[in-house]
């Protein structure tokens, strides 16, 4: 089970590995384009949007409840039963966001005026974002039938199709930046139109995976069906509980929006940084862990829950502790290498470094909630996360507006980052209570290695930042500075955790050699 866990991970790390190089690609094409002006702080808004809803009702509180429901129906063993709780759970879910898009559609001028109420002092760059979010807007539909599809396919261990969708996405971004640009008045209107073609992409790429295993969409109206009532039992407190989080976001970009002109360029550009790594364990492990932990739940095996969330926090050390050091040391030379040319200059590379800095502190607290979060979700507990959360929203706000007047954007990043550890510690807490979870002895062992191996990472980092950068080298010489480093980084990390014998890579070299054997 552990080898299928771990490939599983495996899987969904690769394919959110190139759609993170995609992702970097098309951030790349909008700073050259686009920088931290008003265009592009118009966007950032119409982006964030649609994409709050999405973790909202997608990806966030609908997919964590009817993933359990759906394992259910699953384990039960019914083709049928199975296949008409599936088509009526997403007649529910169609007209719903269908409703939802087309209510937008028509108060989307006080939608942004709340979201981000800043912008009304400049009457142009208000009536552009509600342009911009009019388009992006339908997006919500068609990713949430898209989480709905990959819901589906990860409950039965397809995990490929779902992973590569977001791909799909950033080729239509890009594609769009590139060869649609010219053909409108504002140019960031291309941008938005990406946004709209790639969840189309998205969706169309799951359809036939659907097909191939009996389940494909189809319009069956059953309201009263006991799996709907399942669904929303769960997702009432859930809905809530993901919202607290997307609250936050929406509070710091209201924030932001009083700040001077391109601090939520600064804050994207960062976040987007951070989403490298995250995506690339956290996440992964987050989605991989959800089925698993609810199969274990359903035989009610507690201990088989407690060893696989342990395993997943141990590779979440793993992999993050050093990620967050390369962060926090190489913030500017990364952000440079990337970002600096254009319209995006070295002075925009040292402020959204700061927000960068912030974030990156916080990247192990946001990965161990992928990974902690699932397992109330497996037990068919949301409540409690949802306590848990909005405990964490009241410290963000109140560390919002503390932090906002010394440190600016930064101070917004950097209070996300600490909310972040209150949820996490309290997750950890609440689950030593629910199921008898205590940190292992094996993971103390790996955090004691992983500190130790990552305190040597730092110091070759800095040593070579100092040595070897400045901000005026060119592209080429960025690049034969930079990888090197990234690359040296890696070797002398994995290298003293290797001699230390840190359990978790031997398991993996294991798991590699069987799979070749």
């Amino acid at each position: 089970e552990r080898h299928s866990f771990v490939r599983s991970v495996g899987i969904i790390s690769f394919f959110t590995l190139l759609s993170r190089i995609l992702g970097f690609v098309r951030d790349i094409v909008i700073a050259r384009g686009f920088g931290a002006g008003l265009g592009a702080d118009a966007f950032f808004i119409a982006q964030k949007l649609p994409n709050f809803l999405r973790r909202l009702f997608a990806e966030g509180a609908f997919n964590t409840a009817f993933v359990p429901v759906f394992s259910d129906y699953l384990a039960d063993g019914d083709r049928d039963d199975t296949r008409r709780m599936m088509q009526s759970v997403f007649t529910m879910l169609f007209l719903a966001v269908t409703l939802v898009v087309a209510l937008a559609q028509i108060f989307m001028p006080y939608l942004i005026m709340a979201i981000a109420p800043g912008f009304s002092d400049d009457p142009v760059k208000q009536a552009l974002t509600v342009d911009l979010t009019r388009i992006t807007f339908p997006y919500i539909l068609f990713i949430s039938l898209t989480a709905l599809a990959g819901g589906i396919l990860n409950s039965h261990r397809r995990f490929a199709i779902p992973a590569a969708t977001p791909l799909l996405l950033n080729v239509a971004i890009i594609s769009s930046a590139l060869l649609l640009t010219p053909l409108f008045e504002e140019p960031a209107t291309a941008l938005a139109v990406g946004i709209f073609l790639g969840g189309l992409a998205q969706l169309g790429l799951q359809l036939p995976a659907l097909a191939r295993l009996g389940l494909p969409f189809r319009l069956r109206w059953d309201p009263k069906h006991p799996a709907i009532h399942r669904i929303l039992h769960l997702m009432a407190p859930s809905i809530l509980g993901v919202s607290v989080a997307q609250i936050g976001m929406l509070f710091d970009l209201f924030l932001a929006s009083f700040l001077p002109e391109g601090s939520i360029s600064y804050l994207y550009y960062a976040d987007r940084m951070v989403e490298f790594p995250l995506g690339l364990i956290g996440i992964a492990l987050g989605t991989a862990i959800l089925p698993t932990l609810s199969a274990k739940a359903a035989r009610n095996d507690i201990e088989g829950l407690r060893h696989d969330l342990d395993f997943a926090l141990r590779l979440t050390l793993v992999v993050n502790l050093p990620a967050t050091i390369g962060l926090i040391s190489l913030r500017e030379p990364i952000l440079s290498l990337l970002f600096e040319r254009g319209a995006f200059d070295a002075q925009t590379t040292t402020l959204a470094g700061q927000a960068l800095f912030a974030y990156g502190i916080g990247l192990i607290a946001f990965s161990a909630i992928k990974v902690t979060a699932p397992a109330f979700y497996a037990m068919k507990d949301t409540r409690t996360p949802v306590r848990i959360a909005m405990k964490a929203l009241a410290v963000n706000m109140v560390l919002n507006v503390v932090l906002m007047f010394p440190f600016q954007h930064a101070g917004l990043a950097l209070s996300t980052s600490l909310a972040a550890f209150v949820n996490v510690g309290l997750l950890i807490l609440a689950l030593r209570d629910k199921v008898g979870y205590r940190f292992s002895p094996q993971l103390k062992r790996t955090a004691l290695i992983s500190a130790g191996a990552s305190a040597v990472l730092l110091l070759f980092l800095e040593l070579a930042r100092i040595a070897y950068w400045s901000g005026g080298l060119s592209l080429g010489m960025k690049m034969a500075v930079l990888l090197p480093t990234i690359l040296g980084g890696v070797v002398i990390y994995f290298g003293i955790a290797w001699l230390l014998r840190m359990n978790e890579l031997k398991d993996l070299v294991a798991m590699v050699r069987r799979r070749k054997g």
